[in-house]
């Protein structure tokens, strides 16, 4: 199940799979996929089973069937290393997938520019779009909403007795929205609310504030 919520004015929708809808642009925002990952452990001898990688493709083609999106817009961390076998079922993913495809760069995507753009994925640095900055790395910017990833949130709830469970979330402060990571064995970081924070923790195929 989603959650909507509303920032400037413009509405988006909270997915189980970590993606946000922007529905005013049917934009598809999705961070830290990290395609490759996978391939890149195995090559060096990390006993990572060989459908985990086929996961992720599968998550993307659910959320974007659900959306149906004009643009996919990555915000960074979209193939986690330098080509490896992954980048051909990458290849196959873009072609068949109608909607159009941005890259905002992150710090692990390495791979030259000429291979996206040779696939017609344009990248981008950042990117302005109303009163909306998009960026892989958390910044502020006066007078702008920061929509970016990298951190990969998770917070720690308590559960009955003793018990303790850390969540992927997405977190929201009064000028940013930190994405979780989409990708499969991305792993997460833990981070404390404030008192005017708001978060959606990721359970059960549902998305949930707390």
């Amino acid at each position: 199940m989603s959650v909507s919520v509303c920032i400037k004015d413009n509405n988006f929708t909270l997915h189980p799979l970590g993606g946000i809808f922007w529905q005013e642009k049917s934009m598809l925002l999705i961070s830290d996929v990290h395609l490759g990952k996978i391939a890149h452990f195995r090559k060096f001898g990390a006993a990572v089973p060989r459908k985990a990688t086929h996961k992720n493709y599968l998550l993307l083609d659910k959320i974007v069937s659900y959306f149906n999106p004009f643009q996919i817009c990555f915000l960074g961390d979209l193939f986690h290393s330098t080509l490896n076998k992954e980048w051909e079922l990458f290849e196959n993913w873009v072609a068949k997938t109608p909607a159009e495809i941005i890259l905002v760069s992150g710090n692990h995507d390495i791979i030259s520019p000429d291979k996206f753009e040779q696939l017609g994925i344009p990248i981008f640095q950042e990117l302005v779009l109303g009163d909306f900055l998009l960026t892989h790395h958390p910044e502020e910017r006066e007078g702008l909403f920061n929509f970016c990833g990298h951190i990969h949130p998770a917070i720690k709830l308590k559960g009955f007795g003793r018990q303790n469970l850390r969540l992927s979330c997405f977190f929201k402060s009064k000028n940013q929205l930190i994405f979780p990571a989409f990708g499969e064995f991305t792993g997460t970081h833990t981070l404390k609310p404030k008192k005017n924070d708001e978060v959606f923790v990721i359970v059960e195929d549902e998305v949930v504030k707390v």
